[in-house]
C-alpha cells in the first residue's frame, strides 16, 4: 500500500518556497501576476512525517464504525465513478502567520514559524462527504466522524486523524480526487483527501484511508494535544511581494494582495502605507467566494525614496476585522493581525 519516499516529492526552488524541516511555504511573490487558484507546483506543504506513495490499484477507502448500518469500503476506480462536485477552496495551516508573534509582537510561540504563505486556493473535484455517507447509512444517533490518513504515523501519537462534528462532515466536506484539473499529486494527497471549507487544515486529512463513524464525541491527539479548539480560521491579508521587496521610485505602482476568512465573504480591504496613520479602500474584481479568497489591488505613488511598512486589513461578512495586535496563543495559532510589511522604495 505505501512506500516511503523523500520527505516532500515536488521540487522546492528556493524562489518558490521556502522550506520548514518537513513543510514548505508559499512566497507570497509567487502568486505575481497568477490567476486565482494557487499554481500546484507553488501550493505549500505541510507534512507530519513524510510524503507517501499510495499504490492506487489495492487502495481502498473503508467507511465503518457504530454510527452506520452498511459499513462498506471504495475502490478508487468506484470513488471517480459516483457524482461529483467541483469547488474553489482555500486550505490554511493552523499555524498560517505564526512568526509573526515573535517578529511583531515580540512574544515568539513555538512550532514552524510560517510566516503567510501556508494557505493556497485550488480547484478541487471530488464527491462531497455527504454523498459518500448516504451510501452507507448513517444512523440517526451518529456523533463523530474520524478521516484518518495513510502516513506514516507521528512519533507514538500514531496515524494523523482528527474528528469532524457529523453536521460538518455532512454539510460542505468534500472528498477530493482532483486538484486544478489534474489527479492529486502526492505530496497534496493522492489518491484522497479531505477539503473541510473555512476549517484549519490539520481537518484536511491527506492520503485519506479509514473514515469511522461513532455514536460518541471522539478523542485523538489532533484535537487534544494539538489544535485542540481550533476549528475556522480568521481573517488575514498579505501582499503579492517579497519581504523588503523593492520598487522604483516612479510610479504609480499597482500592488496587488489577496484577503481570506474561515468565517465569511471579505467585504472590505484597507491599505495603509504610513504605518497605519490613515488607510485607503483597496479595489477588487472578479471572484468573490467565499471558501477561498478576495484578490484586490490599489495604486500608490510614493513621494520619496527609503524604507516602507505596507499594511492591509479585511472585513468578513461577519464583521470580523484584522487587529493590529492580536492575543497570543501558546501553541502559535489564530494569528490574525495586520502584518508589517517592510518594502524599500529606490531612485533609478
Amino acid at each position: 500500500m505505501e512506500q516511503a519516499t523523500a520527505t516532500i516529492v515536488k521540487p522546492l526552488p528556493g524562489h518558490l518556497f521556502r522550506v520548514h524541516g518537513a513543510s514548505a511555504e508559499m512566497r507570497w511573490e509567487a502568486m505575481s501576476g497568477q490567476g486565482y487558484h494557487t499554481p500546484t507546483d507553488r501550493f505549500f506543504v505541510r507534512n507530519h512525517t513524510y510524503t507517501p506513495l499510495i499504490d492506487v490499484t489495492t487502495w481502498r477507502l473503508r467507511l465503518h464504525g457504530a454510527g452506520l448500518r452498511r459499513p462498506r469500503a471504495f475502490g478508487y476506480d468506484e470513488l471517480r465513478a459516483l457524482p461529483s462536485r467541483t469547488y474553489d477552496l482555500a486550505i490554511e495551516c493552523a499555524g498560517n502567520g505564526r512568526r509573526f508573534y515573535g517578529t511583531q509582537q515580540h512574544d515568539p510561540a513555538p512550532g514552524t514559524q510560517w510566516g503567510l504563505g501556508a494557505i493556497g486556493v485550488a480547484r478541487w473535484r471530488g464527491v462531497p462527504l455527504r454523498y459518500l455517507l448516504k451510501q452507507v447509512d448513517v444512523l440517526p444517533g451518529a456523533v463523530d466522524v474520524l478521516p484518518s490518513g495513510l502516513d506514516a504515523p507521528f512519533e507514538d501519537y500514531g496515524h494523523v486523524r482528527r474528528p469532524l462534528p457529523i453536521e460538518k462532515a455532512m454539510d460542505d466536506v468534500l472528498v477530493a480526487y482532483e486538484m486544478n484539473g489534474e489527479p492529486l499529486p502526492p505530496d497534496h494527497g493522492f489518491p484522497v483527501r479531505l477539503v473541510v471549507p473555512g476549517w484549519a487544515g490539520i481537518a484536511s486529512i491527506k492520503w485519506l484511508g479509514d473514515i469511522e463513524v461513532s455514536t460518541h464525541e471522539l478523542f485523538t491527539p489532533w484535537n487534544t494535544v494539538f489544535y485542540a479548539e481550533v476549528t475556522t480560521q480568521p481573517v488575514k491579508s498579505a501582499f503579492e511581494l517579497a519581504w523588503n521587496a523593492v520598487l522604483p521610485i516612479n510610479g504609480p505602482h499597482i500592488l496587488h494582495g489577496r484577503s481570506w476568512s474561515g468565517r465569511g465573504r471579505i467585504v472590505r480591504v484597507e491599505v495603509s502605507f504610513d504605518g497605519g496613520l490613515s488607510w485607503r479602500v483597496a479595489e477588487h474584481h472578479g471572484h468573490h467566494l467565499v471558501g477561498a479568497w478576495l484578490p484586490w489591488h490599489i495604486a500608490w505613488a510614493p513621494r520619496r525614496a527609503g524604507r516602507y511598512v505596507l499594511m492591509a486589513r479585511a472585513t468578513d461578512e461577519t464583521g470580523a476585522t484584522q487587529p493590529l495586535i492580536t492575543p497570543r496563543h501558546p501553541s502559535g495559532y489564530h494569528f490574525d493581525a495586520v502584518v508589517q510589511h517592510p518594502i524599500h522604495v529606490a531612485i533609478g
